[in-house]
Order: C-alpha cells, then sequence, then structure tokens
C-alpha cells in the first residue's frame, strides 16, 4: 500500500450514499383544491356552513347596527344604544325561532304553511285599514304595536309564500300533476299575485320584487317548462315596468343609477351618490370601527338600507368582501341542501329559502354600489329590523333542519358519541349499541311522510 509523505497510509473515503430521485413536486393549487372539494363533500359541512355562517352575519351586523345608527338616534333625542338594544331583542327571539325552526319535523313545517299564509294575509289586509296601518316612508305597509314597535307584515309574507307553496307543489308532485301546466301555475301564481297587490297597495316595490323572484325560484324548480317560465316572466315584467313608469319617485330611482354628483338635473340622487361616497373613503381596510364620516347626517338610513356603505366605510374592502363571502357561503349551501334531498317539500323549500336571501342581498348591495335602483329592502341578517330579522331567522332554521335530515348527515349525526359525562351504571355495551341501530333506523324513515 503507498505511504503518504508523512509515512501514515492515506484515508479511505466514505463511499457515496446513492442519489435518490426526488419526488415530484405536488401542485399547490391542486392539493389545496382537493382538500377543499373532500372537506365540504363532508356530511355535516352545509348544516356547519348555514348555521355558522347566519351566526357570523347576525354578530356582525349587530356590530355594525350599532356603529351607524348612534348618530341617528342622538339626533332624534334617544340614546346612543336605542337601536341597538331593539335589534338585540329582535336577534333574541329571532335566535328562539331559529331553534324552534331547526328542531321541528318536516311535517311539522308542511302543518305551518297554511296558518302562516292565513296569517299573513290577514296582517296585510289590516295595513290597510285606517286607524290600524300606519306610512313610514311613503308606504303604507306598517301595524303599529304601541310605543316604539312596528311590524311589516309583507316580510312575513316572504315566508308564507315559500312554506305554502313548497308544500302545494311537493302534494303536486306526489300525484304526478304538474305534468300540466295549469296544475303548476294554479292555484300558485293567483296566491302569489294576491300577496303582491297587497303589497304593492302600499306602495313596497322592493318587497313585491322580492316576492316575484320566490315565485320564479319555486317555478323553476317545480321544472316549468321555458315557454311557461317566459310567459310569466314577460307578464311580470310588463307590469312591473307599468308600476315604474307611473310613479314619479320610482322614475326618480331609476335616473340616479351611475350618477357620482348628488344633484343630476332635476333629480335629487343625495343617498346613492353618499353611498358610493362612503365606499370610496373606506380605502382596503377601513377608516376604523365606529370612524365613519357619512353616517353623521349625510347619508340617510344608513344603520337600514344602506348599513352596506357604512361596513365598507369603517372595515373597507375587506370587511365588505368578507360579507359577500358570508353571503355566497349561505346560498351555496343552501343550493346544495336542495339538490341532495329526495323530498320535494324539502327541495322546494330549501330553495325558495335561498332565492328568498340571495336575491334579497344582491337587490340590496346592488342599490349601494349604484348598479341597481334603490329598492328599500335590508340587508338579510344584517341590516337594523326586527320585522325582517325575525322572519329570516325562522327561515334559516329550516335550512338548518333540512341540512340535518340529509340521509348522510343523519348517519353522522347517529354515529357521534357524547364526549363528556359519566356513562350510566350498568350501561354495557350491547345496550348502547342497541340505541344506536334505534337511532338509525328512526332516521332513516322518510321526513315528507304524513
Amino acid at each position: 500500500m503507498p505511504s503518504s509523505r508523512t509515512g501514515r497510509p492515506p484515508a479511505r473515503r466514505a463511499p457515496r450514499p446513492p442519489v435518490v430521485p426526488r419526488p415530484a413536486r405536488e401542485n399547490t393549487v391542486r392539493t389545496l383544491y382537493t382538500r377543499a372539494r373532500r372537506a365540504w363533500d363532508r356530511p355535516l359541512t352545509a348544516y356547519y356552513v348555514i348555521l355558522g355562517g347566519s351566526a357570523l352575519l347576525t354578530v356582525l351586523g349587530l356590530v355594525m347596527v350599532y356603529s351607524a345608527s348612534q348618530i341617528t338616534a342622538l339626533q332624534k333625542s334617544l340614546p346612543g344604544s336605542y337601536f341597538f338594544r331593539k335589534q338585540l331583542l329582535a336577534a333574541g327571539i329571532g335566535a328562539v325561532l331559529l331553534l324552534a325552526a331547526a328542531r321541528m319535523p318536516v311535517r311539522l313545517h308542511r302543518a305551518l304553511a297554511y296558518p302562516i299564509l292565513a296569517g299573513a294575509v290577514c296582517l296585510m289586509v289590516l295595513v290597510q285599514v285606517p286607524g290600524i296601518g300606519m306610512a313610514v316612508n311613503g308606504n303604507q305597509n306598517w301595524i303599529d304595536l304601541g310605543g316604539s314597535f312596528q311590524l311589516q307584515p309583507s316580510e312575513f309574507g316572504k315566508l308564507a309564500l315559500v312554506l305554502w307553496g313548497a308544500d302545494l307543489l311537493a302534494r303536486k308532485q306526489d300525484k304526478r300533476l304538474l305534468a300540466q301546466w295549469k296544475h303548476m301555475l294554479v292555484p300558485l301564481v293567483p296566491a302569489a299575485f294576491m300577496l303582491l297587490g297587497l303589497i304593492m297597495l302600499g306602495g313596497d316595490m322592493g318587497t313585491a320584487i322580492i316576492l316575484t323572484a320566490i315565485l320564479f325560484g319555486l317555478l323553476w324548480l317545480a321544472g316549468a317548462p321555458t315557454r311557461l317560465f317566459a310567459g310569466v316572466l314577460a307578464v311580470a315584467a310588463l307590469i312591473g315596468a307599468l308600476l315604474i313608469r307611473t310613479s314619479p319617485n320610482r322614475m326618480a330611482r331609476l335616473a340616479c343609477l351611475g350618477a357620482t354628483e348628488p344633484q343630476a338635473g332635476p333629480v335629487d340622487c343625495w343617498q346613492a351618490v353618499h353611498g358610493i361616497y362612503a365606499l370610496a373613503s373606506g380605502g382596503i381596510f377601513g377608516s376604523g370601527l365606529g370612524a365613519s364620516v357619512e353616517k353623521w347626517g349625510q347619508l340617510p338610513e344608513a344603520h337600514t338600507d344602506f348599513i352596506f356603505a357604512v361596513t365598507g366605510e369603517e372595515l373597507g374592502l375587506a370587511g365588505t368582501l368578507s360579507v359577500l363571502a358570508l353571503f355566497a357561503a349561505l346560498g351555496y349551501a343552501g343550493i346544495r341542501v336542495a339538490g341532495r334531498t329526495e323530498d320535494p317539500f324539502v327541495r322546494y323549500a330549501a330553495g325558495g329559502v335561498t332565492t328568498w336571501i340571495t336575491a334579497q342581498a344582491v337587490i340590496n348591495i346592488g342599490a349601494v354600489l349604484g348598479l341597481l335602483p334603490i329598492a328599500g329592502v335590508p340587508l338579510p341578517l344584517f341590516s337594523y329590523g326586527g320585522s325582517a330579522l325575525l322572519p329570516t331567522m325562522f327561515a334559516i332554521g329550516l335550512l338548518i333542519a333540512f341540512a340535518r335530515d340529509e340521509p348522510a348527515a343523519r348517519a353522522a349525526l347517529a354515529m357521534r358519541q357524547p364526549r363528556f359525562g359519566r356513562k350510566r351504571a350498568g350501561e354495557s355495551q350491547q345496550s348502547r349499541r342497541w340505541n344506536t341501530m334505534r337511532r338509525r333506523a328512526t332516521a332513516a324513515r322518510s321526513s315528507g311522510e304524513r
């Protein structure tokens, strides 16, 4: 063995480890999409999205109502938290209604359809009785309950049309009558037009538009032919155009589309333009909660119809996009509930509620952005107004009940075991297994049977 100059044997080099080929990099976007798709396909995802999304919208709405209504309350010589306390009371009552609706069986929901419709019609008739009905902002659609409380029956008409229309279409589908156009339209369309007529007697065009959207949503879910659907749509558009043409106030709202100055010629566009000013001054993250400038008397109805503008000014683009994302998630979860059920009543009711909330949110936000005429409708679960909040929260409870009633969701809930609490003395594994099997067998029954 040759030696080195120092007389020592040369050091042996360690053998190099074999080169292992690196795994190919996974596409990050595809991985995230796959994980999100798997999470969304879980049985209880729609249930959690509806519950969590509606809760976040309600809580954030309470915060923004408190922020946006303080100046208005002080201008009326009222405590700064006056409107917030009334909205908090309505949210508490609405939470009870939501929990009650979420726990009710589907058969009870169907049984309540006719009483709710009859009650809504009676209340809307009472609105037109002198001494009982009262006008707010030019619309005769309110009933004075005494003190500072008023009731708007037309808000309950939306819930009545959803439940009654869903029950009617489900019964006719069970009898295979929806293939005939007369059974699809009668009596659904005449009853809807009766509600629309009672609403339009008070001049509330915004609520009438939402009720029309619910009607079209039910007809679409029922599989109305294109010619029939287009015919009803044309009649509704013709009546709407006639009502707008004969009202100077509604014509003025159309003239304010795209206005950039408060006084655009002979038309006063103060509210629409200052809503745009509020959104434009918010920036990315807003001026801070409570730091809105437009709510100091510049922006009318800052805590009701234009609360989205104050949200954009105080919370910025991040806050408005968060609100839009919550409404989008709520709408998509409602579509999933309607699409995965086998019960026709659940499909029609879930589709009607989703159409109602989505259409009202689009109309309100579109008016604030200057893309649609100002219709005077509140942002669901967000704007101030107990008459709008109570039926909306009951409708959210319907969606929660329907989401829990999905077969996969029922099985997932039946498989759950309580994490806390002690086991009952003498309870064996066999008895617990029998109880679980009993719950599964009970949940497997069709909820729409009578």
